[in-house]
């Protein structure tokens, strides 16, 4: 979607971060980066739950009157809907607070162009496996701390099937609810398999667990920085040949997606007005 650039606005791009992996805020400097390049916004910053600056800081690194706050998350859940309105002092789409207004937009992993980056992340990763003899997996972190934090990942997996891609099986699967991806091989009934984590960072859960549960690794390795190579593919496990791709918040047109839902936003609430 075009976007009309926004010399006299704020972009702030909201992570999760870590203090245990050193990887998972690159990609959100990543994206900031990009829309700097483009010239979107006057300004563009970052801030995080467990890292620094935290949310909490964001409001004195910004200038501008007029901020649009994007959570760079994969699911409407307990932080998108809890915690940052909480720690940004967020009443709705749109907050008027000491001298700033301040809009907020849904999660890039619930816009509709995510189907597009995880079929070509998939085609990537796989690109000799027949479609017609490959389940696709698109994996989350799953919680019970909110029933929706797995919609988007549901949502995805049924914009998959519905594509015409030509997976014999698109599935979604989690770290710690059911259906769990520790049972893949047994939830495929093919004999290739692609595993997409629908995680924005190749941090401590894509990089490090899942690989785990897959049975590609035996303990949790190092992080992705700490390494000379990606993971080869294909891994030749349980019987099956299993690819495994980076998390899908790697992939640099994200920061397309990110663009989107400021676009997404105004359409809705600015254009009505």
């Amino acid at each position: 979607m075009p976007f009309t650039p926004k010399p006299h606005a704020a972009l702030l791009i909201v992570g999760h971060g870590s203090t245990e992996n050193p990887d998972s805020s690159t990609p959100y400097f990543d994206h900031a980066d990009e829309i700097r390049r483009l010239g979107a916004f006057g300004e563009v910053h970052c801030c995080f739950w467990k890292e620094e600056p935290s949310m909490r800081e964001a409001e004195y690194l910004i200038d501008a009157d007029e901020v649009y706050v994007v959570p760079d998350f994969i699911s409407e859940g307990y932080f998108t809907q809890d915690v940052i309105p909480r720690e940004l002092q967020l009443e709705g789409p749109t907050t008027s607070r000491a001298g700033k207004t301040w809009h907020y937009t849904l999660p890039v992993g619930v816009h509709p162009s995510m189907t597009g980056l995880l079929l070509r992340r998939a085609r990537e990763v796989a690109p000799d496996a027949d479609p017609a003899q490959t389940t696709l997996f698109i994996v989350g972190h799953g919680t019970g701390l909110n029933q929706n934090s797995t919609k988007a990942i549901k949502d995805q997996a049924a914009l998959i099937k519905a594509s015409g891609a030509g997976y014999a099986e698109v599935l979604d699967a989690y770290m710690e609810e059911q259906p769990f991806i520790a049972e893949w091989a047994a939830l495929a009934t093919t004999p290739n398999v692609v595993v997409v984590p629908f995680f924005i960072a190749d941090g401590l859960h894509s990089y490090q667990d899942i690989p785990v549960l897959l049975g590609i690794e035996a303990e949790p390795g190092e992080a992705a920085s700490q390494r000379e190579v990606f993971r080869h593919n294909p891994h030749h496990v349980r019987g099956k040949t299993l690819y495994y791709s980076s998390a899908i918040g790697t992939e640099r047109h994200l920061a397309d997606v990110i663009l989107d839902q400021v676009a997404d936003f105004d359409a809705k609430y600015h254009e009505a007005r």
